[in-house]
């Protein structure tokens, strides 16, 4: 089961933008990168967003003091296509949707988890498209785009997901 919970954390309700920071977090933990996404075994594991900023505070908190193995989680923020391919999560938001191609574009072929909550993103090339389904926040996954990228995605991710292009669906 896909454990939503942020570290450590006990509030009020979440909020949207809340709950998909906890989702780019737990992504971390349910999908395998190569060995040559990173630049050293202790390179951090860098979880990036394009453009506007949808999460504030929230995605740095959430982040905070956690590590994937001996990598530290830190967050950066890219106005621009200009290293992004640094990332190894990288999220596009809804404002965002006119550069979309633009950002995909710019880490297509690398080992790069494209996420984003532009609907139809995952025809562009989005691998996550998180979206709303009676107020739950729900996942579609593109598989042979993740495949195309060298990442492994965890049955435990694909089993609650919407999952596009799995052999026999």
């Amino acid at each position: 089961m896909l454990v939503l919970a942020a570290p450590g954390r006990a509030a009020a309700p979440p909020g949207e933008y809340q709950v998909k920071a906890v989702y780019l977090f737990n992504f971390g933990q349910f999908v395998a990168w190569p060995a040559s996404a990173f630049e050293s075994p202790d390179a951090p594991f860098v979880i990036g967003i394009f453009g506007g900023d949808p999460f504030g505070a929230v995605i740095d908190e959430v982040v905070r003091g956690e590590s994937l193995g001996s990598r530290p989680i830190v967050v950066e923020r890219f106005h621009d296509t200009d290293d992004i391919s640094r990332c190894n999560i990288l999220f596009i938001g809804r404002s965002d949707a006119p550069r979309l191609r633009e950002a995909l574009g710019a880490v297509r072929g690398q080992s790069v988890l494209t996420v984003t909550d532009i609907d139809g993103a995952e025809r562009h090339g989005a691998i996550v498209v998180l979206y709303n389904q009676n107020n739950r926040i729900r996942m579609r996954i593109n598989l042979p785009e993740a495949r195309a990228s060298e990442l492994v995605i965890s049955s435990k991710l694909l089993r609650p997901a919407d999952v596009i292009g799995a052999e026999g669906g």
